[in-house]
């Protein structure tokens, strides 16, 4: 297997609200929620949106999909300026989406926040002056 994520698909309840939710915070689909899927493109990996229960059918005909309160699964926004972390909170929060830990220096050099959105995935939005981005806008991992 190639080291490569092509999609992540979030399970959502509404998929117009997320819709909605993803286009106010700038990400660019042609897709419209009627359609019954969703695809935004990214930097490198695309993001869908997926009614829940039919992610979950998808998946096996008989799960039941669940909403835990903490999955262990977060998604990462990395910014090239300090002040960008505030500002993509601050636009999440107004675009239906749930401040979850303020922006603040941590204790690994950065600055983040997370939030959440309207079906409660969480995105972590950070900032570290050592970070280096590729041409795409990807992070440069080493």
């Amino acid at each position: 297997m190639e080291p490569r994520i092509s999609i992540i698909t979030l399970g959502v309840t509404d998929l117009q609200t997320s819709f909605d939710f993803y286009t106010a915070l700038g990400f660019p689909t042609t897709d419209q929620p009627g359609s019954g899927i969703v695809f935004f493109k990214t930097g490198g990996v695309c993001l869908a949106l997926f009614p829940l229960d039919e992610l979950a059918k998808d998946v096996h005909p008989n799960l039941k999909p669940n909403k835990p309160s903490f999955s262990g699964i977060t998604l990462a926004h990395n910014t090239k300026t300090k002040s960008d972390v505030d500002t993509i909170l601050l636009l999440a929060e107004h675009a239906g989406g749930k401040i979850e830990k303020p922006a603040q220096d941590v204790s690994w050099g950065g600055y983040s926040g997370y939030f959440s959105d309207p079906d409660g995935h969480l995105w972590e939005v950070a900032y570290a002056d050592f970070w280096q981005f590729n041409e795409d806008g990807s992070l440069v991992i080493n």
